[in-house]
């Protein structure tokens, strides 16, 4: 592999972080929402990552790269509260809240961030190697 490849991988890496990031940030966001039918009320969303290593024979000269497939919600069950005063309470009473378990979501986001970080440190060391290798040619 290529040291210019590593610019692609760890960039790549930081695209599906900063998607992981804004995702969890989503979800934090809306941990408190309240709605008045399953339908309506909103879901924790999770990005799918896929790392592309068939692209990274020799032959092609490419790089593996990490490529986001999509944003799936999840399938846990949504909260249901009896709360007849609420204003947004179904025909019996009840409120949906989102399925968002917020110290799940505070783990991932610092994973994320940790994440994010490692791949910027991969690409200035990446740097910093190639600096030193055009240094060598010039003396």
């Amino acid at each position: 592999m290529s040291l210019f490849n590593i610019f692609n991988v760890a960039g790549s890496g930081m695209s599906a972080q900063s998607i992981r990031l804004n995702t969890t940030a989503s979800n934090i966001a809306n941990a408190d929402s309240v709605s008045s039918s399953v339908d309506k009320t909103y879901r924790a969303r999770h990005p799918i990552f896929e790392a592309e290593m068939a692209k990274a024979s020799y032959k092609q000269q490419s790089s593996p790269s990490v490529v986001v497939k999509g944003i799936v919600e999840s399938d846990a069950p949504l909260l249901k509260e009896y709360s007849p005063n609420h204003p947004m309470a179904d025909g019996d009473g009840f409120i949906y809240k989102p399925n968002v378990n917020v110290m799940e979501e505070m783990a991932n986001m610092i994973s994320a961030s940790r994440s994010y970080q490692m791949n910027v440190q991969v690409a200035e060391a990446a740097k910093s190697m190639l600096q030193q290798t055009l240094r060598i040619g010039k003396q």
